[in-house]
C-alpha cells in the first residue's frame, strides 16, 4: 500500500506550526516554564499543533461541556477552554496539585479560569461522579496509559451524539509496533478496542505521538 505521509524534519515541523495557529505569548511562556521547571517531564505537555487543533475542534463541535483527563501544567486545558463560549465548562481531572498549580496561573492570565473546574484526585472516580446521561460535547484523554480503557468506558456513554473524544499518545513513540512495557501493551490493546467499538467513528492522526479522534454515533 502506498502512502502520502511525509516525514517531519525539525525545520518542516517549525514551518507547520508557523503556518497554522502558533502559540501566543501566554502559551509560549507556559511551554517555556514547563521545560525549564520540569525538564524530565516536559514531554507530557501537548505539542503546539495539538493545542491549536484542540481549540479548533472545540469550536468545530460547538462544545459547551468538556472533560479533560490528565492536565499536567495546563496547555491542553488552556487550548480547550479558549475554544469554549464564555458560559462553557471544562472539567479537568488530575492527581497533581503541584503541576496544576502552574496551570491555574496561566488559565488566570488567559482569562479562561472561570470556564475550568479542576478536580484533584483519581480520574476514574471523578468521571463516575459525572451525570450518566449523554451530555458531553468534547473529551480529551491524556493520562496514565494503562487506565485508558477505564476512562473510555466512562466517557463514551456520556458523550452526546456527534460528541468528540480525543485520545493522546496512541502511537507510543512508534512502540505500538514492538511494545516494550505495560503502558505500550495497554495502548496496543486499547487501540484495537477503540477500532472495534461500534458506538464511534474513529480516525487516528499522526500528530505528535499519535492522536485518535472518535465521534459518538
Amino acid at each position: 500500500m502506498t502512502t502520502k505521509s511525509l516525514p517531519l524534519t525539525e525545520e518542516l515541523h517549525s514551518y507547520l506550526i508557523a503556518h497554522g495557529s502558533p502559540p501566543d505569548d501566554i502559551a509560549r511562556e507556559l511551554i517555556d516554564e514547563t521545560v525549564d521547571a520540569l525538564p524530565n517531564d516536559a514531554q507530557m505537555q501537548v505539542a503546539p499543533e495539538q493545542a491549536a487543533l484542540l481549540t479548533f475542534l472545540t469550536r468545530l463541535v460547538n462544545a459547551r461541556q468538556a472533560v479533560e483527563v490528565g492536565t499536567f501544567t495546563g496547555m491542553s486545558a488552556l487550548a480547550i477552554a479558549r475554544g469554549l463560549p464564555a458560559d462553557g465548562k471544562l472539567t479537568c481531572f488530575d492527581i497533581s496539585a503541584e503541576y496544576t498549580s502552574v496551570a491555574r496561573r496561566y488559565w488566570s492570565r488567559a482569562g479562561v479560569d472561570d470556564r475550568i473546574e479542576l478536580r484533584i484526585g483519581p480520574a476514574a472516580e471523578g468521571l463516575r461522579s459525572l451525570p450518566t446521561e449523554p451530555h458531553l460535547d468534547l473529551a480529551f484523554i491524556d493520562a496514565d496509559k494503562t487506565s485508558y480503557p477505564i476512562y473510555w468506558d466512562e466517557l463514551v456513554p456520556r458523550m452526546r451524539p456527534g460528541g468528540l473524544i480525543a485520545v493522546d499518545n496512541v502511537l507510543r513513540g512508534g512502540r505500538v509496533l514492538a511494545p516494550q512495557d505495560a503502558a505500550d501493551r495497554a495502548i496496543v490493546a486499547f487501540n484495537a478496542d477503540v477500532r472495534a467499538d461500534v458506538r464511534v467513528d474513529v480516525v487516528m492522526l499522526p500528530i505528535a505521538d499519535g492522536l485518535t479522534l472518535a465521534r459518538r454515533r
